[in-house]
C-alpha cells in the first residue's frame, strides 16, 4: 500500500502520541516497522509526546544536599566511559611494565665438540649440518661432526636445535639475549 494523505496524517498523529513504529505499522496495515521509521525521517518528525512520568525521570535519582562520592576503580580493573559511542571502550591506563627476567638456557655437553668445518660439497651422511658463519661469505662451513644415523646434527648442536616444548614456550615469553 502507498502513502496516502490520510495514512500520513494518521502516522503523524500516532507518532505525536508516542506510539512505537511497530504499533503504528500494525495499525496502518500493509507497511513494516522500517517503512514507518523511514517515512517519519523523510517527513522530519523528530519530536515525540513527552509524558510527565517518563521512564527516564522515574529511574533518575533525586539530587541530595550532600555531594555524591564516586568510587575510585582499582588499578587492576579497566575503567569504562559511560556515554556516547565509546560507552564500552576501555580507557587506556598507564601500567608499569615489569623488567623481563632473563633465564639462561643450559646446554649440557655430552660429548666434546669436534667441528670438522666442511663445505657443502664435503658434507656426507652422518655428518652434522649445523651452519657456521655467514652463508654469503666464502669461509662459510658446516660443523661436519659425527651425528647419529638419521639425525641432522651432532649431539652438541642437537641440544641447541631441539629444545623441549616447555623450554620453547618459556623462551617466547622472556627474551634471551644472544652472546
Amino acid at each position: 500500500m502507498g502513502w496516502t494523505d490520510e495514512r500520513i496524517e494518521l502516522l503523524k498523529k500516532r507518532w505525536a502520541e508516542g506510539l512505537s513504529a511497530s504499533q503504528i505499522a500494525a495499525e496502518l496495515g500493509g507497511v513494516t516497522r522500517n517503512a514507518v521509521i523511514g517515512k517519519v525521517h523523510r517527513l522530519g518528525l523528530s519530536g515525540r509526546a513527552k509524558t510527565t512520568t517518563s521512564t527516564a525521570s522515574r529511574m533518575r535519582p533525586k539530587p541530595t544536599s550532600q555531594p555524591r562520592r564516586t568510587a575510585v576503580a582499582p588499578a587492576h580493573q579497566p575503567s569504562f566511559a559511560s556515554r556516547g559511542n565509546l560507552a564500552l571502550a576501555v580507557a587506556p591506563q598507564a601500567r608499569p611494565t615489569p623488567a623481563p627476567r632473563i633465564i639462561p638456557i643450559e646446554v649440557i655437553d655430552t660429548q666434546p665438540l669436534t667441528c670438522e668445518r666442511v663445505t657443502i660439497m664435503e658434507l656426507r651422511e652422518n655428518m652434522c649440518r649445523w651452519p657456521l658463519g655467514d652463508p654469503s661469505q666464502p669461509e662459510f662451513r658446516f660443523c661436519g661432526g659425527r651425528s647419529t644415523p638419521g639425525a641432522a646434527y651432532c649431539p652438541h648442536h642437537a641440544q641447541i636445535a631441539y629444545q623441549p616444548v616447555n623450554d620453547r614456550r618459556r623462551d617466547r615469553r622472556v627474551s634471551v639475549p644472544f652472546n
